[in-house]
């Protein structure tokens, strides 16, 4: 009896599926808009968004200066979201803000548009150029809607955004120090270049501290490989570098390697003080 119920059930939704694909079929060939926006709204509204995204595309042009065109632009830009067709999305929807802007779905778009760049930002060690164009977008909408009910949201985005290139931008810094280690000046001295800009662009972020500390490692690496003329000078940068570290973070994670390091400048300006007092 269950097995017997079980072929009817299947066999049933069969049907529907047939019925369904077919009407759709049927639509998607035939001239007909209003039968098209009809279809197209109904799977929109059922989540059926790829089979709308479809009809959508096909009448758009057709509602262009109709009543029903706002509707048909939002939807239409919307169903790319929803089927993750993120570049077509954020397109779609800096269109449907240019052609309507006074719509009520303006907020809506301004925050779906840039969440689909937000989307479009690959990780952190790639090209950031969709990261930057999601970024101005998610500012834009948050300084435009500070009311909206999609602020925090997009707050969080642009958080997550900022430390993203902030990490690249702070892992470029590191590669420069790791070579430093290979007693190579120049890597050095390019790391300190990079460690200073990172510092000074992304003074609130999390990578801070770690920018720091290695700075304290560059400069000491330089100072102790540097010819004698140019050593005192250098010694004296990484002990500026060290005193940075300790201000800001004066329980840094870093204290122990830190400390290290100090000894050793302190060391080596001791030495240079006592080979000054001999030639005096």
């Amino acid at each position: 009896m269950f097995s017997k119920m079980r072929s009817v059930f299947l066999l049933a939704l069969v049907l529907v599926l047939f019925s369904a694909c077919n009407e759709y079929q049927k639509v998607l060939k035939n001239e007909d808009v209003k039968a098209k926006y009809d279809l197209a709204e109904r799977y929109y509204n059922e989540g059926d968004f790829k089979r709308a995204n479809r009809l959508f595309e096909q009448i758009s042009p057709k509602y262009v200066g109709k009543p029903q065109g706002e509707r048909v632009m939002f939807f239409l830009a919307n169903s790319y979201f929803q089927i993750k067709d993120y570049n077509f999305a954020g397109y779609q929807f800096e269109r449907f803000i240019k052609s309507y802007p006074k719509s009520d779905k303006v907020a809506e778009a301004s925050f779906l548009g840039a969440k689909s760049y937000y989307k479009l930002s690959p990780r952190y060690s790639l090209d950031q150029t969709d990261t930057e164009k999601a970024l101005i977008k998610l500012q834009n909408f948050i300084n435009t809607y500070p009311d909206s009910e999609f602020f925090a949201e997009a707050n969080i985005m642009a958080q997550e955004l900022t430390t993203k290139k902030e990490r690249k931008a702070y892992e470029i810094a590191k590669q420069f120090t790791k070579l430093g280690k290979s007693y190579i000046l120049d890597y050095n001295i390019s790391a300190i270049a990079a460690l200073d800009n990172f510092i000074s662009d992304h003074p609130g972020s999390i990578y801070r501290e770690d920018a720091l500390y290695l700075k304290v490692e560059a400069t000491t690496a330089l100072a102790l490989n540097s010819t004698f003329g140019k050593k005192r000078e250098r010694l004296d940068d990484a002990k500026s570098a060290y005193n940075n570290l300790m201000k800001y973070f004066p329980e840094t994670k870093y204290a122990k390697a830190a400390n290290n390091l100090i000894a050793k400048v302190d060391r080596e300006l001791a030495s240079i003080t006592a080979q000054e007092n001999l030639t005096r």
